[in-house]
């Protein structure tokens, strides 16, 4: 573990202009640390981040259970876990979210913050996006999802417990797999009134994954909910979900709704 003088001084190379490469030289860290340092520069604190409900000998309710619902469909979109690197077992859970949408920023980063209070969360920038970032040894504790490769590369099966979760807060979820791998859009045809074509718009929502499991995890939920949708093909590809039907769109408006 290196000390924050450490830290600063690697950092304060970089700073001048030097590349990693030669940091790493000069120092003898390595460049994933110096890398790492320029997310957090504080080293990581693990006995600071409380108790996980899930690593108990008897394993507790997750709370607040909205929140996670919501962070799980964030994660499953557009979320990661990583190893930190020198992190002794500690990994950071990282969501992308692009600047475009500022609120979904800061409903991200509440819904990390709820579901583990005690762990610091930092919003990481990066080319048109920010990184809603927090570091735990239990993220793979709370997201068993998590594994080698990508997720659309492995199966995604949800556990008993997480099942109830999703149970009790469907919406929540929903609202969490549309915030990071969908949207609502308008859509436009033409039809033929009085033998002149008008054009007719409507609402849609679209949801786009390349797992077949995350995308079935989303039309289980919405089956449940009463909600009808339909593949779109793409490539001949079934990657997006699409729900067009006006009663169904007003139930997704009324708890789902833009990103903003």
């Amino acid at each position: 573990m290196y000390d924050l003088g450490t830290r600063k001084h690697a950092l304060a190379l970089v700073a001048q202009g030097r590349s990693l490469n030669s940091v790493s030289r000069l120092t003898g860290v390595s460049r994933s640390a110096i890398r790492s340092w320029q997310i957090r520069l504080e080293p990581l604190d693990a006995s600071r981040a409380g108790p996980c409900p899930r690593c108990a000998d008897t394993p507790t309710p997750i709370e607040p259970a909205d929140a996670y619902a919501y962070l799980l469909g964030l994660y499953l979109g557009d979320g990661c876990i990583s190893a930190a690197p020198r992190g002794r077992g500690v990994h950071a859970l990282r969501i992308a979210c692009a600047d475009a949408w500022p609120g979904l920023i800061d409903a991200c980063a509440e819904a990390v913050r709820q579901v583990r209070p005690a762990n610091k969360v930092m919003r990481v920038r990066a080319a048109g996006c920010q990184y809603v970032t927090a570091y735990s040894k239990h993220w793979p504790c709370l997201f068993p999802q998590h594994g080698p490769g990508r997720k659309h590369e492995r199966r995604i099966v949800l556990e008993p417990w997480q099942r109830e979760i999703v149970a009790a807060y469907p919406w929540e979820l929903v609202r969490g797999l549309v915030h990071s791998d969908g949207c609502r859009a308008t859509n436009w045809t033409t039809r033929l009134v009085g033998g002149v074509p008008k054009r007719y718009e409507y609402p849609r929502y679209w949801f786009t994954n390349v797992s077949d499991d995350i995308r079935r995890l989303y039309t289980d939920t919405l089956d449940v909910l009463g909600v009808e949708w339909r593949h779109c093909d793409r490539a001949g590809r079934r990657y997006n979900v699409s729900v067009a039907r006006r009663a169904s769109v007003a139930l997704m408006d009324a708890h789902v709704g833009p990103k903003y």
